[in-house]
Parts: structure tokens; C-alpha cells; sequence
């Protein structure tokens, strides 16, 4: 079993006396989709934020490829291949598709005042690269206000590995999408398990989680309460542990088994 790409080890953040996370653990290895599970205000968006570079821990440990890790800001964790994909996925829709995928590193072509973008060059690139994804354009000036939500997402997710990702982190990537939406993303998360790239899945969608996941990690109240391999759990237990196994029976047993 190969060593953790990333390992954080008893990450504990207050904001005041507000205490986010308490105590989390967590790790991925390259190539693996390591599902983080949890309720809203379980403290998922909080621990995006820690690894991620947004918000330094007040406790705990962070290595990165066997090294301490320690990030000022998000373009540090960027800069070392750590990228994120939020849910507002940071595009512009009425922009094309090549122009939002190569936002603030644009390829460019001549010399000091004649340097200017090499649409060309990034119109083949934002093609091949979604090619790539399993996504067919119209064209690279397609505006991607124009694409359904998976396959913006796919963009994001396809932008985030051209630039070097060696850790991706999907916050909640299927929760506004349908059927069809969701099951693209999901295919387009095995092609990028499938390059070596860790995928952190952070999501309350059981169901999703099931259908890529290699490990799976419950989170409640800005703690970790376990973490198993695919195979070793089901989804239902997945989903005891979310709710908290007792309230969950005790709901369903006073709404008469209907959950």
C-alpha cells in the first residue's frame, strides 16, 4: 500500500469559541477517491478550507508528500498541486469555454509589448483536454453558460489537472445536478482516479460516494468518526453514521419506518 499523498492528523479549528473542526484525520493516496461524508454543518466546508490552504488549523499536523505542510493562501496549496473545485466552480458563463479554462494563465506568443493570448494554441488545448474528459464541444468559443451543470464541472475538473493537480478536492459536485449530470462527473472522476490523481469527494450523498469511492470517512459535528475501505461497509451504515445511528432509529421508528 503506498504512502499518503496528504495526511492530516488531528485537525482541530476555533473561530472564538466556536469550535469548526475537532479533532479530524484524514488521508488520500495518489490515484484513490477518499470520500468525505458528512451532514450540513458537519464541518465538510471547514476542512476544504484547512486543506485547501483558505484557513490555517489552530491544532494539528498537515504533511504533503511526506513533508510538513504549511500554506499562506490558496495559490501556495494551487502551486503545489493542490486544487479545488467549488461548488460556484468560479466561471463566467457568457466567457467560452477556452477562456474561462485558461482564466489568469493564458498561454501567450511574441515578445515584451507584441506579447498577447495565443488563442489558437489554447483553443487546441481546452479541445483535446475535454476530448479527454469525454466531453464533444461545439467549439472552443462555446459559452459555457451554454453547458449543462456536469459539464461545467467537468471544465473545472479538466482545468484543475492540465495545471498539475496532484490532489483534487470536489466540494459537493453532484448535489444540484440530475441524473444524467451526475453520473458525467461521476465518469469524469474515474478518468482522473485513472492519471494517479487523488480525488477528495467531499459530499452527503451516500449513494454517490458508493458508486467512486475507495475509502469513505464520516464526519459529525467536527469530528471524525471512522473511516473504511470499499467492501467493508454499506450504505446504509455509511448513512447511520452520518445521521447518528440512534436519532436516525428513533426518527424512523416515530414516523412509522418511512425513511
Amino acid at each position: 500500500m503506498s504512502a499518503p499523498i496528504i495526511h492530516m492528523e488531528n485537525i482541530k479549528k476555533h473561530y472564538g469559541n466556536v469550535i469548526a473542526l475537532n479533532g479530524v484525520t484524514f488521508d488520500l493516496r495518489a490515484g484513490e477517491c477518499h470520500c468525505l461524508l458528512g451532514d450540513n454543518g458537519a464541518g465538510k466546508s471547514t476542512f476544504i478550507k484547512t486543506m485547501s490552504g483558505v484557513h490555517k488549523p489552530t491544532e494539528g499536523s498537515i504533511t504533503f508528500e511526506g513533508k510538513p505542510l504549511s500554506f499562506g493562501s490558496p495559490r501556495d496549496a494551487m502551486e503545489a498541486g493542490i486544487a479545488t473545485v467549488f461548488q460556484d466552480l468560479a466561471m463566467i458563463p457568457l466567457m467560452s469555454v477556452t477562456r474561462n479554462f485558461f482564466m489568469g494563465r493564458e498561454p501567450t506568443k511574441g515578445r515584451g509589448l507584441f506579447k498577447r493570448f495565443d488563442i489558437d494554441h489554447a483553443n487546441e488545448i481546452t479541445m483535446a483536454e475535454m476530448r479527454k474528459m469525454g466531453i464533444n464541444l461545439r467549439g472552443p468559443d462555446q459559452a459555457v453558460g451554454t453547458l449543462s451543470g456536469g459539464e461545467r464541472q467537468t471544465v473545472a475538473i479538466a482545468r484543475a489537472v492540465y495545471f498539475g493537480a496532484k490532489v483534487l478536492i470536489l466540494d459537493e459536485p453532484t448535489s444540484a445536478l440530475g441524473v444524467r449530470q451526475t453520473s458525467n462527473v461521476l465518469a469524469t472522476i474515474k478518468r482522473v482516479r485513472e492519471q494517479g490523481i487523488g480525488v477528495v469527494f467531499i459530499s452527503h450523498n451516500v449513494r454517490h460516494a458508493m458508486a467512486v469511492g475507495d475509502r469513505f470517512t464520516v464526519v459529525n459535528r467536527g469530528q471524525t468518526l471512522g473511516t473504511a475501505t470499499r467492501g467493508e461497509i454499506t450504505a446504509s451504515q455509511l448513512q447511520d453514521m452520518m445521521a447518528g445511528g440512534q436519532e436516525m432509529a428513533a426518527l424512523e421508528g416515530s414516523l412509522g419506518g418511512t425513511i
